[in-house]
C-alpha cells in the first residue's frame, strides 16, 4: 500500500522550496495538484502548482461529489478556495505521494484515505524569521498584498497552534533554519524513517 507524505507548515516556512526539492531528489513520489480560486501569482503555471479554476468549476465537482476536501479563505481580496478533488490522481495501490497542504487538509485527506496512508511532515521556522521572509518575498511582487501577507501570518498561529498539532498526533518537526540539512532530514525520513 502506498503512503502520501503530507507537507505542511506556515506560511513562509520554505515549504513549496522544500517541497521541489524532494520531488526532484525522489522523481518517484508522485503529485497531488490542488484546485484554487485564487489568482494565479506571477511565476506559476496552471496545472503544476495548482489547477487555477473558477468557482462554477469547483461547484460542478461539488455537485458531482468529487470534492476530498475543500477549504475557503476570507482574504482582503475577496473568497479564495483550495479544494483536492477525487480527479484520478491518487493509485494508492502503486504509488507513493508527495503533497503540500494546510494542518486542515491534511486532517481532511487523512478522514479520506485513512491515517495509516498519511504521513506528517510538519515544516517549522521562528516566527520573526518566518515574517522576514514573508515580506521580502511580497516586495518581489508587481502588486504586493500586504494586507493579505498579514492575514495568513495570523491564521497560521491559530491553524497551526500546538493544541491543533496534539490534536492530530504531530509531534516530528523539520526544523528549516538550514535548508540543505532539513532537506536531507525530510529525505531520509521518507525513505528510512518510520514517522
Amino acid at each position: 500500500m502506498g503512503k502520501i507524505y503530507y507537507m505542511m507548515g506556515k506560511s513562509s516556512s520554505g515549504k513549496d522550496t522544500l517541497f521541489k526539492e524532494v520531488k526532484q531528489a525522489m522523481p518517484e513520489l508522485k503529485t497531488i495538484t490542488l484546485y484554487t480560486t485564487r489568482p494565479i501569482r506571477e511565476g506559476e503555471h496552471n496545472g503544476v502548482e495548482y489547477f487555477f479554476v473558477s468557482e462554477d468549476t469547483l461547484n460542478a465537482y461539488e455537485s458531482q461529489g468529487k470534492i476530498i476536501e475543500m477549504r475557503a479563505y476570507h482574504t482582503v481580496h475577496g473568497i479564495w478556495k483550495y479544494a483536492t478533488i477525487d480527479d484520478g490522481q491518487v493509485d494508492l495501490d502503486h504509488e507513493n505521494y508527495l503533497v503540500i497542504g494546510t494542518l486542515e487538509s491534511y486532517d481532511k485527506m487523512r478522514t479520506y484515505y485513512g491515517a495509516s496512508n498519511l504521513v506528517p511532515i510538519y515544516i517549522e521556522v521562528e516566527d520573526g524569521e518566518r515574517l522576514m521572509r514573508a515580506l521580502k518575498r511580497e516586495r518581489e511582487q508587481e502588486v504586493p498584498r500586504y494586507a493579505e501577507l498579514c492575514r495568513r501570518f495570523l491564521a497560521d498561529t491559530r491553524d497551526f497552534s500546538e493544541e491543533n498539532l496534539a490534536n492530530l498526533g504531530i509531534t516530528r518537526r523539520f526544523v528549516n533554519q538550514d535548508r540543505t540539512q532539513c532537506l536531507e532530514e525530510i529525505i531520509g525520513e521518507i525513505r528510512y524513517g518510520k514517522l
